[in-house]
């Protein structure tokens, strides 16, 4: 397990974690809502998580009318870091196998986040690249609480 540093923690969250944590109110992701509600963790996201966050929020799956869709994103955007791109981005990251995930290891490393959270297979497999490590460590929500002391 990574060491984590003495001021606020920095925060990635996948799509599927802002879902657990704002939608299905998952027992694992409610530690982490209740440490970034309070300003214990900082949280980022940038433009193109924020728009699958709103697409996917539009699947007929979840149920969520258009109000509700609304309230998750204004919630979101209410405890949430913007860090858009500023320019050219060279990092030197391992490579997500699913394409779609490729922007949460770009915006970890561009806001220099601590950890990454998901529970995507193929990110978390990322933590094991042996020539290009991720920018920060991968880990699942259950485990994120547990490393910063939240269960």
């Amino acid at each position: 397990m990574p060491t984590l540093p003495s001021r606020i923690v920095r925060l990635v969250l996948d799509t599927n974690i802002v879902m657990d944590m704002l939608h299905f109110n998952n027992r694992h992701t409610q530690p982490l809502q209740t440490a970034i509600n309070n300003g214990q963790l900082q949280c980022f996201t940038d433009g193109q998580c924020l728009s699958e966050l709103e697409r996917v929020t539009g699947y007929p799956e979840f149920g969520l009318d258009a109000l509700e869709r609304q309230a998750l994103m204004d919630n979101y955007l209410g405890v949430v870091t913007l860090c858009n791109a500023s320019g050219e981005e060279n990092y030197l990251l391992p490579r997500c196998r699913d394409e779609d995930d490729q922007k949460f290891l770009i915006l970890a490393a561009r806001c220099q986040a601590d950890l990454l959270i998901t529970r995507d297979k193929l990110l978390l497999k990322l933590n094991r690249h042996k020539h290009k490590p991720p920018a920060s460590p991968i880990l699942t929500a259950e485990d994120a609480c547990r490393l910063l002391g939240l269960i």
